[in-house]
């Protein structure tokens, strides 16, 4: 489990959490202070006409928006160990560079929790498919667009499981 040890500005009691399943199309969830969940999705799919670089240009810019929206205080990632996929390696590889540097500019803590720990904690199993952590995030009142925003999800609560998020 990767983690970043920058102090937290302010207390956890009024800060936002953001959870993020990284890729192309991003899942994410947001635990604001009052308690509240909110999630969905988000595109950074390359336009016909675009270089490579916008897909991180735009990543950075979704950044500071929710940052400014919602005072993040602290991040969590899904931390993909191993992908099946070459280019699908690439891309988590340069979300996760641009999501690291950016929460070291801006000083927010941020910690990668391993897939198998997230599935386990959302249904019991580590090796769970994406419709049983889909599932489960039903069960538990939610309505998830797809699987990454399922598994945003389920990564907030994991951290609301472990007691890190109030």
């Amino acid at each position: 489990m990767a983690t970043q040890s920058l102090p937290h500005r302010g207390t956890d009691e009024n800060r936002t959490v953001l959870a993020l399943d990284l890729g192309t199309q991003l899942g994410w969830a947001l635990h604001h202070p009052d308690g509240t969940i909110t999630s969905g999705t988000v595109s950074f799919k390359l336009g016909r006409f675009e270089g490579g670089g916008m897909q991180w240009v735009r990543f950075k810019a979704w950044l500071d928006e929710m940052h400014f929206t919602s005072d993040v205080g602290q991040i969590l990632f899904e931390e993909v160990r191993r992908h099946i996929g070459t280019t699908a390696a690439h891309v988590y590889g340069g979300f996760l560079a641009h999501l690291t540097a950016w929460a070291e500019h801006h000083e927010v803590p941020y910690m990668g929790v391993p897939v198998g720990s997230i599935k386990k904690s959302a249904t019991g199993k580590g090796n769970a498919s994406k419709e049983q952590v889909i599932h489960a995030m039903k069960h538990l009142g939610y309505a998830p667009e797809d699987d990454n925003e399922a598994d945003a999800l389920a990564l907030l609560h994991w951290q609301i499981d472990q007691g890190g998020a109030r």
